[in-house]
């Protein structure tokens, strides 16, 4: 029974695109793509297969023989066509195979550069289609990826030969004002939840994007424009359901499995399958002062150097960064530097805040003006479609300072960098967010005061592996300057990093997933071994 004024709302789409400046869109085509992806935000998937019936099991039926997927070991096996007649007729979602129609619309990824081709996506409709998803993995031993929203940018949100748990579906929302909170379901996207929960004048830190998932973005800390005011969205998580590699669907809050609940605030995917998501939220807006001020690139030492000694003084309220960026839009790729402010104070007082930085002149274009919370969070738009789709890389690492030295370093690499490097962004951190200990959730890297993003972008795969080569080599002159990553953003971790990533907590979140998933299914993210793995030689799956 709902609370009086409470919302339950089922989405069938995205919203629609609010006040985003035509002007602005044009002349950051860095675009919004790479502006989200420094923005440490995640993404979705299409929802619905085109064409695809799910009464039809003809193309299971004229299969010849079984079919071959690959095990979390890697190897080959065999799934009969009666283990799949069995499984597609006991979900009330639906069963997608190679051979059916909309197949590869399901498993396009949001990042061009990986071309996935599972064996199965169960495209689920309910908590109870990802517990007998996750039961027939595990029983078959399957190689397994999860996908909430799907903005992976290292292709973990789908596999090869496997099985993709599809959850963009499960799309619930419930706000409660009374007690503000809200529960939402792993399909569920930002512009929806924010649309959702302004309605009440109410927020949470969520991203930057309307079009970011937020299953994935929590689950792996969850930075935005509220974090120094209010903490991550892991900060901000007050309870989820899970449904475990076992097979059970577990509540875990602070009384109900509290290893549990610990473990998925920061630790990512490791532990199972997120069904639910109870968030608590904080009054913000309607009115909040944002937007960004770009400059000519020659003053680009110069403005960065004064936004981010200025941000060295703004209260928790106000969230900043400092960017250089390229507009692929034009004839020949322009260079530029700006910054981008919000502040959700009062909006008098956000102005005498920004006041030191009118030393910088009249910027070549100036959107900072109040508006509503919502159009704030949609500057960049909804970027969805084939015609957005590029191959991506990023890398992201934590800073405690940052030095003359690699400002001159960001310029200097930038302004020679090959034209597939849109962004390196410098964003100011602290606040609220630094405030929580660092054993007091999964996300261990509370000392970070500045964070750092260098995105790359580019049409096609056909020039993977050079442009691969051109974007680490410029990521490898800024990351000296850079300890850990953010494990939602960076395209390349390996196990030893990860590992530093979690720092002392790091055995935690090993007990905790030896007592979940012992055998590693939930394997395709930023993995954290099972004790039981430890000792053996690692199988990448």
């Amino acid at each position: 029974m709902l609370d009086y004024g409470a919302t339950l709302l089922w989405f069938s789409g995205p919203p629609a695109r609010l006040g985003s400046s035509s002007r602005e869109a044009s002349i950051m085509r860095l675009s919004r793509r790479k502006f989200v992806h420094s923005t440490f935000a995640l993404a979705a998937a299409p929802l619905v297969p085109v064409g695809y019936s799910r009464a039809d099991d003809t193309t299971v039926r004229a299969t010849a023989g079984d079919l071959a997927a690959r095990t979390t070991g890697g190897r080959t096996m065999s799934l009969t066509r009666g283990d799949i007649l069995d499984l597609r007729a006991s979900l009330r979602g639906e069963l997608i195979l190679a051979a059916d129609a909309g197949y590869d619309q399901a498993r396009r990824l949001w990042n061009a550069a990986f071309d996935r081709r599972p064996a199965l996506i169960a495209r689920c409709a309910g908590a109870a289609d990802v517990v007998r998803a996750v039961q027939f993995a595990r029983s078959h031993g399957l190689l397994t990826a999860v996908r909430g929203g799907g903005h992976s940018y290292t292709g973990e949100s789908g596999c090869d030969d496997g099985l993709v748990i599809d959850l963009s579906g499960i799309k619930g929302l419930r706000v409660d004002p009374k007690h503000r909170t809200a529960e939402a379901q792993p399909g569920v996207r930002l512009g929806e939840f924010d649309r959702e929960t302004q309605a009440f004048g109410l927020a949470t830190t969520l991203g930057t994007a309307p079009d970011t998932g937020i299953a994935g973005l929590t689950l792996g800390g969850g930075f935005g424009r509220l974090d120094r005011q209010f903490g991550l969205a892991c900060d901000n998580l007050r309870a989820v359901d899970i449904v475990t590699a076992d097979g059970t669907l577990r509540h875990a809050d602070q009384e109900e499995n509290r290893d549990l609940f610990w473990g998925v605030r920061g630790g990512g995917g490791n532990f199972g399958v997120v069904t639910n998501f109870e968030y608590g939220l904080h009054p913000v807006g309607p009115t909040v002062l944002a937007g960004s001020r770009i400059f000519p690139f020659a003053r680009a030492r110069e403005v960065m150097t004064a936004v981010l000694d200025f941000a060295q003084t703004i209260p928790d309220e106000m969230y900043v960064f400092a960017f250089v960026a390229r507009d692929k839009g034009g004839s020949s790729p322009e260079l530029m530097v700006g910054y981008e402010v919000f502040y959700s104070g009062a909006l008098g007082e956000g102005e005498r805040l920004l006041e030191p930085l009118k030393k910088l002149g009249k910027a070549l274009l100036d959107t900072v003006a109040p508006k509503p919370y919502v159009s704030a969070q949609q500057a960049y738009g909804d970027w969805e479609g084939p015609e957005n789709v590029r191959s991506e890389y990023s890398k992201t690492g934590f800073m405690e300072r940052v030095s003359t030295s690699l400002i001159d370093e960001i310029v200097r690499r930038f302004e020679a960098a090959p034209t597939i490097i849109d962004l390196v962004v410098v964003f100011r951190e602290g606040g609220a967010f630094g405030r929580v200990k660092p054993d007091a959730t999964a996300f261990w890297n509370r000392w970070c005061q500045y964070a750092m993003t260098l995105s790359a972008s580019w049409a096609g795969r056909s020039q993977n592996d050079q442009n691969l080569k051109a974007a680490r080599e410029v990521w490898s002159t800024l990351a000296p300057y850079t300890r850990n990553f953010y494990i939602n953003v960076d395209t390349e971790r390996g196990e030893r990093q990860v590992r530093a990533n979690y720092g002392d907590n790091y055995s935690r979140l090993v007990e905790i997933k030896t007592k979940y998933d012992p055998t590693n299914l939930f394997r395709l993210n930023g993995n954290i071994r099972p004790r039981t793995e430890e000792t053996s030689p690692r199988s990448e799956g």
